[in-house]
């Protein structure tokens, strides 16, 4: 009888999101080896050959190994950054790039292996002006957008759109006084709008009238949709006990064009979220490649973790 294929969950040590689907995945006896990029190389050793049958090899953790040949699913979370200590800055940095074109090479090239989602899949889908020209392309409404350095051009796109919204681009680690803080989606005084625009990129959008707010979360060919109502939030995200969820049929069509956006990056999940016009049309906002669903799942009891399992042991067959 040939071995049980394994399920590979590379993430951080403390990911509750993962821990579900991990959980989940034990219940079913299905065999997993849970590693962070960062134990590269004092606690994951990597024996990896390639040759005219392909790639072969073993991918050992302290407790489990996987052959790289036999991996059935690849569950890409958050994992932390390659840390080498004891090399100065130089050396250090020359060791993180053979590390990250290493085993990072080899994570992204396993044969037969369904990635959850591959990395470099979400890479080109973070990018939040693919995210918006693809959306458009496939037939989902967006905002009107701009994305600029220009502060002449953001003083025209307020005149034409206002009101507008500023979005940033990325979230990052963000401190003032040595307190984190998060920037939020936040609606712009046309007078903010100075030189200091022309420091770096900026996402201005007009804003939308909404009602309401969706996050739908495709696994696999499943939609789950939520309704969230957060009275006058513009950022739904920034008090969450505000917040009403409720689970609720996609809008007609809106699965089809979930589809047809994460077939354009090559995707098999996404955390899509849209805001609800009062007429109940859907407009894009984003849509996150590597997103999470717990609290929606314990408000509404959808069963999203039970399918991203289903999906990762299923595998490509």
């Amino acid at each position: 009888m040939s071995e049980p294929r394994p399920v590979l969950v590379v993430t951080q040590p403390d990911d509750l999101t993962a821990d579900l689907v991990i959980e989940q995945l034990n219940q079913r006896c299905v065999p997993i080896v849970r590693f962070d990029t960062a134990d590269f190389p004092h606690a994951l050793t990597l024996h990896a050959r390639i040759d005219s049958t392909g790639l072969h090899g073993i991918l050992a953790t302290p407790s489990r190994n996987a052959r790289l040949d036999a991996v059935r699913s690849l569950y890409y979370r958050r994992p932390r950054g390659f840390t080498f200590t004891g090399l100065d800055e130089q050396d250090a940095r020359f060791a993180t790039l053979q590390a990250r074109y290493g085993l990072g090479g080899v994570l992204a090239s396993l044969p037969g292996c369904l990635y959850v989602n591959h990395p470099r899949a979400i890479a080109d889908a973070e990018f939040k002006p693919a995210q918006l020209t693809v959306a458009a392309e496939v037939g989902f409404t967006i905002p009107a957008t701009l994305i600029t350095n220009s502060p002449d051009n953001a003083r025209e796109f307020t005149a034409q759109y206002a009101p507008i919204v500023y979005k940033p681009l990325r979230t990052a680690p963000y401190q003032r006084d040595g307190r984190s803080l998060t920037i939020w989606v936040e609606e712009v005084d046309p007078a903010e709008l100075d030189e200091q625009i022309a420091g770096t990129a900026h996402l201005f959008q007009a804003r939308v009238a909404a009602e309401a707010f969706l996050r739908v979360t495709a696994i696999g060919d499943r939609v789950f949709c939520v309704r969230i109502d957060s009275g006058d939030q513009l950022d739904w995200r920034y008090d969450y006990d505000a917040l009403a969820y409720t689970a609720v049929d996609p809008p007609p069509g809106l699965a089809d064009l979930v589809a047809a956006y994460l077939k354009r990056f090559g995707l098999v999940f996404g955390c899509f979220d849209f805001a609800l016009r009062p007429d109940g049309g859907p407009v894009f906002l984003e849509c996150n490649p590597n997103g999470q669903w717990r609290r929606l799942e314990d408000e509404t009891g959808l069963p999203m973790t039970a399918a991203l399992a289903d999906l990762l042991e299923r595998g490509t067959s």
